[in-house]
């Protein structure tokens, strides 16, 4: 009798234990996530937890959506912290707070139904030194922040709000004319021409005391608390924390950008709804800065500026900080409306390097690959391996390189203009203030319904370096353009361009193409222009007739060309 007592002793020991583990356990990262990664790079650890747990309403918060429950939440959070760590959980209810501080070994736990709305009032965020934009700035603090964290995680299933519509000035042009008039008639104030909404008096004066926007540099600092409304911050700073995990949650409304891990490593971002207006100003989803060994996978994307954006500080305060964006993977992410799906820069003045972005699917996204850059950055881009990447309906170009980016939207506002950003052939000394972008291999393109199917420019002064991509289908509007541009490869890849060339080579050298398709227009398929132009190669089995199918412009050199 006392075997089979034992064994029924033995088995509710092991259930139990086997209960408590789970508890503790984050669930750890697919084995597949690594698979058939070109760079190397570090296993990426994640947080670990002790299992305990406390819920907010045992510190006194109401989940009624009119109680601000801001000392609930920091109250819960330091229990669980000075305890040694664990899940602070964020039951189903409306919770109304200002900004939440979250501290080592701290998992912020949203169970399904559960709403985190961040207060409109914007005494409860003050003005702290911080970095936005690339920049070393002051900007209200961020709903949810963490400072020299680690171990932290947001999981579960709830939303967070940041309220950002009571944060954003509007510009007339991105709304309909019921929406603009519904806008104007909630309140705030107009531009001094009518063009743009501002939810209030020293909002309007931040703007009118920028030149560049979203930095009031025409003021001095002390007179910043005077434009207070218009710093407006990030929803979700992470900065100088190890051992990240935000895993289930929706973000969405921001006040500025969405997520914004900063100088942190061993970051993953899994399993996420990103979402803002599209009208949104700097309504980015992700921006990933001078971070290193991270993972962004199984995540959707429908925002109001660049989806999932690499960063790494913005000339001289980005050289001076010299930590680029490094080790990163991002696969099987879906992205909707946003300036880009995967953006590079513009502000990339540290690098960024070791890069691997897969089985990606974009959807009326402005651009769908888009990297930026302008004179003045600096920084190195390289080693960027792209594959497996499905577009569809995008307005401007899938694969967009531009170093000459002035800060426009990459569709055409009703402000904006098309010249800004236009290309000067002007060549410049090469010193440290030079962008470099160099070795970004793209292959298994699909694209359906762009304007343009790629757009390849580097400086005149810094060709774009070493660029390949194969294995594409890409139907547009318009053809591959490719500008001062140094050892560009094109392999097997199908333009089927209604309007214009397949493809224009301007001033650039050592290209070569090979398997090279296209439907014919009634355009020359191919043209080849620029008098610095030199050791560009086609395959004359792409051609049944490269005499009338392939034309060179004049001034471009007698042996810049050759078919083989």
């Amino acid at each position: 009798m006392k075997k089979p007592f034992k064994n029924i002793f033995l088995i509710v020991v092991l259930t139990v234990f086997a209960g408590w583990t789970k508890a503790r356990q984050i669930v750890p990262v697919s084995a597949d996530i690594y698979e058939g990664v070109e760079i190397n790079m570090p296993k990426v650890q994640l947080p670990s937890f002790p299992d305990r747990t406390v819920n907010i309403t045992d510190f006194g918060a109401k989940g009624d959506g009119i109680v601000k429950n801001t000392d609930a939440f920091a109250k819960a959070i330091d229990e669980i912290a000075q305890a040694g760590g664990g899940k602070v959980v964020v039951p189903r209810g409306i919770w109304l707070t200002g900004p939440i501080t979250l501290k080592s070994n701290t998992n912020l736990h949203l169970e399904d139904g559960a709403l985190v709305l961040f207060s409109r009032d914007f005494d409860d965020y003050p003005l702290i030194n911080t970095s936005f934009e690339g920049l070393n700035t002051v900007r209200c603090t961020s709903p949810i922040n963490a400072l020299e964290a680690e171990n932290i995680a947001i999981t579960g299933a709830g939303v967070i709000d940041g309220n950002g519509n009571a944060w954003r000035p509007v510009k007339k042009g991105k709304m309909t004319a019921g929406q603009w008039d519904k806008l104007v008639k909630s309140g705030g104030v107009l531009s001094d021409d009518e063009k743009m909404w501002f939810p209030t008096v020293k909002s309007k004066k931040g703007y009118t005391s920028s030149s560049n926007f979203n930095v009031p540099d025409l003021i001095s600092d002390d007179e910043l608390a005077s434009v207070k409304d218009f710093l407006r911050p990030v929803m979700v700073s992470l900065v100088k924390c190890n051992k990240v995990l935000l895993d289930g949650p929706t973000f969405q409304n921001s006040p500025a950008w969405n997520i914004h891990p900063l100088m942190s490593e061993n970051v993953i971002i899994r399993n996420l709804n990103v979402r803002n207006p599209w009208y949104s100003q700097n309504g980015d989803g992700l921006d990933l800065e001078s971070c290193k060994n991270a993972l962004i996978y199984n995540n959707t994307f429908d925002v109001g500026d660049d989806a999932i954006c690499f960063k790494s500080g913005k000339n001289k305060d980005g050289r001076d900080r010299g930590m680029p964006t490094e080790n990163v993977i991002v696969k099987n992410n879906t992205v909707y409306h946003a300036h880009g799906g995967f953006v590079v820069g513009s502000e990339m003045s540290g690098g960024v390097k070791n890069v691997h972005v897969s089985h990606c699917t974009f959807i009326g996204t402005d651009v769908g690959l888009r990297f930026k850059s302008t004179r003045g950055r600096g920084g190195v881009v390289e080693n960027i391996h792209i594959s497996d990447i499905d577009m569809i309906n995008i307005p401007t170009d899938a694969i967009r390189f531009n170093m000459f980016y002035g800060g426009n939207s990459p569709v055409l506002e009703e402000d904006q203009d098309a010249e800004d950003e236009a290309r000067d052939e002007t060549i410049v000394p090469v010193t440290e203030e030079t962008p470099v972008f160099r070795d970004i291999f793209m292959k298994n393109i699909t694209v359906i319904g762009s304007n343009t199917a790629a757009f390849f420019m580097g400086l005149p002064e810094k060709s774009l370096e070493n660029v390949r991509l194969e294995n594409a289908i890409l139907e547009a509007e318009k053809g591959i353009t490719v500008i001062d541009t140094d050892g560009l490869v094109l392999e097997n890849v199908e333009v089927k361009a209604a309007h214009t060339s397949a493809l224009t080579i301007y001033n650039s050298k050592n290209v070569q193409v090979a398997g090279f398709s296209f439907s014919e227009n009634g355009k020359s398929p191919v043209r080849v222009l620029g008098e610095l132009s030199s050791s560009i190669q086609l395959n004359k089995a792409d051609f049944s007739n490269a005499k009338d199918q392939v034309s060179t412009g004049k001034g471009l050199p007698a042996n810049a060309l050759k078919l083989k």
